[in-house]
């Protein structure tokens, strides 16, 4: 794109951008990965104010001419050491709560990343420290701004993802065995999978695994080996690879009492 057309300019010379309030762009970074069996999200806690002792999310303020993408990458990268390459970024969606930032009006637009296992990157600068964190434990009270929304939206958003996309390999590496993507699934899920049921599911999904030709290797204790796949070329599972329907605990149940 140039430019306006020349009928225009003069109507553009008389614009007053100051007619309207001023506010920030904002990029926050949901970033999961399965750690020890364990559905994780990365969690700054900060040493700036607002919100200085609180959990957050990776992110800040997008650069005057910066693209939004640009500027998740260039934050992923620089809070976290986490290229591009190595993880699938998407956008998930627009904040814009006028009071979710006390120092001005901010909107946000969150991504969703997802990554394989990684190691706790170094802190950076406004952070006092960063690691992962399961999602079950982390504790929205204590979450700065709107991210509790945030986060949780990203984690709905991944689970649903799970369903119909292939998108669960990209918390493997690149090659890995079939027990080891049902994990993935259980960790994300927070429920158990038949494991002769996954098996027949995700094998039997035209374009989801394609067997890399080799077995993985055997552990020390020994049986026999798994075979190891990687990731197909389908971007939608048909049929979809549906969660689980999980029924609320009654406080019998919970309490081990029987109804006789």
């Amino acid at each position: 794109m140039t430019g306006p057309p020349d009928a225009e300019q003069d109507w553009l010379g008389d614009y007053d951008p100051r007619a309207f309030p001023p506010f920030g762009v904002t990029v926050d970074m949901v970033l999961l990965t399965v750690r020890e069996d364990r559905f994780s999200v990365l969690m700054v806690e900060r040493d700036t104010h607002p919100f200085r002792g609180f959990g957050a999310l990776p992110g800040g303020f997008v650069q005057e001419g910066e693209d939004l993408d640009a500027a998740a990458v260039r934050r992923l990268e620089q809070e976290t050491g986490i290229r591009r390459d190595a993880a699938y970024v998407e956008q998930l969606g627009a904040f814009g709560d006028p009071h979710r930032d006390p120092r001005m009006r901010v909107v946000s637009v969150a991504y969703l990343v997802f990554a394989p296992d990684l190691p706790a990157p170094l802190p950076a600068a406004g952070a006092r420290s960063v690691s992962w964190v399961p999602v079950d434990d982390v504790d929205g009270d204590r979450l700065a701004f709107d991210h509790a929304r945030v986060l949780a939206a990203g984690v709905e958003r991944a689970r649903a993802k799970l369903e119909y996309t292939p998108l669960a390999a990209a918390f493997c590496d690149d090659a890995f065995t079939v027990g080891e993507l049902r994990k993935v699934y259980e960790a994300v899920w927070g429920v158990p999978l038949d494991p002769r049921n996954f098996h027949r599911k995700v094998t039997g999904t035209p374009g989801f695994l394609v067997p890399v030709g080799k077995p993985a290797p055997v552990g020390p204790e020994g049986g026999r080996p798994a075979a190891l796949y990687r990731r197909g070329p389908a971007t939608l599972l048909h049929p979809a690879m549906l969660r689980p329907v999980t029924r609320p605990v009654t406080r019998e149940q919970s309490q081990g009492v029987s109804r006789g």
